[in-house]
């Protein structure tokens, strides 16, 4: 039950959420360009746009991209996929999501994700592909050459999540391998004849790695709830060769997530990018600030804002959560350099798979370390350390359960060294 303070909350918060776009605009409006006003305060990267494979930079969209991609060490859904590579190995449950986003002009990024988990070890594969019309026009006007410009990326993830126990979320470990190609339609030369082979000179295939680290434990936490209430992750994303002389977008990260209350999430992410050819031609590092929060069982918003030369963004978004199925659209407003704002929506639904039983098994443990505590409070220590045991089975890091069972057996060897004395004295 949502008292009327609560309600009151919610409300403020789903007005500001979706009056994020209109205040943009009343901020382009006040200073001109809204572009110009943050060149002021960051300044414009000469170093910027010179990698490969753009479409590594941009997201597909659901939750994370609503969060404006501050969602490294948030990582709680499939979309973790293109953040941290070690998100599979801590998902409550398995996913499979289906992507559409409509970016600037007239690019549009389709996209599938799936990830699942085995205990401690996390598995996750996914797609995208970028596409735009390429058309090119000679001096009078007339269509020479057409077709569309497309690139893609494949992903394939493991992670390992070690250390994992009641007390702390553990420390995960992931790789993803992603393979991307880029094809350009042919092109004409001087006397409006298309060239042969010339979109094939310029296409690409490339492999690169990600890897990263996800960490979970409880800080400052005022609620009390079995989840973790803060995150903190590493990342080195698209590492690997140049293609066709063009580096490619690697950059290293550090993010932090933190949850002051259960139903709100917040997130920061800063990056720092790497030219792998030359150092000094690296990019300005950036940063992400992102928000969450779940208004209701059914209903969350978020919102967000990206901080890069050449590439600012604010986006907001919100998601309809039911049984099995959530809804995810987002609203981007673009800020690239000195252009016009461009808006982007996406579309994202995500289908909940289950989660193989961990929340049942969950409950069986809860349920048997209670009865545990039942029947130590009686004195039947019996009983105690049998259903502590099967707690253990069902779960080794439950550390409660271990505890309790420390206990006995101090409470035993206290009891046994008493023994011993009485048969001394007599």
């Amino acid at each position: 039950m949502y008292s009327r303070k609560n309600a009151a909350f919610f409300a403020v918060c789903f007005i500001f959420f979706f009056h994020l776009p209109l205040w943009a605009d009343d901020l382009q409006n006040n200073y001109g360009n809204f572009a110009d006003y943050l060149n002021d305060i960051y300044g414009i990267d000469d170093d910027a746009g010179l990698t490969a494979f753009p479409i590594l930079n941009i997201p597909m969209g659901g939750r994370s991209e609503g969060m404006a991609s501050a969602f490294a060490a948030v990582s709680d859904d499939v979309s973790f996929i293109e953040y941290n590579p070690a998100g599979s190995s801590m998902l409550a449950k398995s996913e499979l999501a289906f992507f559409h986003n409509n970016w600037i002009a007239d690019s549009k990024i389709e996209g599938v994700a799936f990830a699942t988990r085995f205990g401690n070890l996390g598995f996750a594969a996914g797609a995208k592909g970028l596409y735009m019309p390429f058309t090119e026009y000679n001096l009078y006007a007339e269509r020479v050459s057409n077709g569309y410009y497309s690139e893609g990326a494949a992903i394939v993830n493991f992670s390992y999540n070690f250390l994992s126990g009641y007390y702390f979320g553990g420390l995960s470990a992931g790789i993803n391998l992603k393979g991307a190609f880029r094809l350009m339609p042919g092109y004409t030369g001087d006397n409006d004849i298309i060239i042969g082979g010339s979109g094939l000179s310029q296409s690409a295939v490339m492999g690169m790695a990600d890897i990263g680290i996800l960490t979970r434990f409880n800080f400052l936490k005022p609620y009390s709830a079995r989840e973790k209430n803060t995150a903190a992750a590493l990342v080195i994303k698209n590492i690997g060769p140049p293609a066709l002389g063009d580096p490619l977008p690697t950059v290293a990260g550090a993010a932090v997530s933190y949850k002051p209350l259960r139903l709100l999430t917040l997130a920061f992410d800063f990056y720092v990018p790497v030219n792998m050819m030359d150092f000094d031609l690296s990019e300005k590092p950036y940063f992400a600030f992102g928000t969450a929060l779940n208004v209701t069982k059914f209903l969350s918003m978020r919102a967000g804002a990206l901080v890069k030369s050449g590439s600012r963004r604010v986006t907001v978004g919100s998601a309809v959560n039911l049984e099995k199925i959530a809804l995810d659209v987002n609203y981007t407003l673009n800020l690239h350099t000195r252009l016009q704002p461009l808006n982007g929506i996406s579309l994202g639904v995500r289908l909940d798979l289950g989660d193989s039983g961990r929340q049942k098994n969950s409950d069986k443990v809860d349920e048997l370390y209670l009865l545990g505590l039942d029947a130590f409070a009686l004195g039947n220590y019996t009983d105690a350390k049998y259903c502590w045991y099967e707690a253990l089975k069902l779960d080794p890091g439950f550390d409660p359960a271990r505890e309790g069972l420390e206990m006995l057996n101090s409470r035993q060897d206290l009891q046994d060294r008493v023994e011993d004395l009485f048969r001394l004295d007599f």
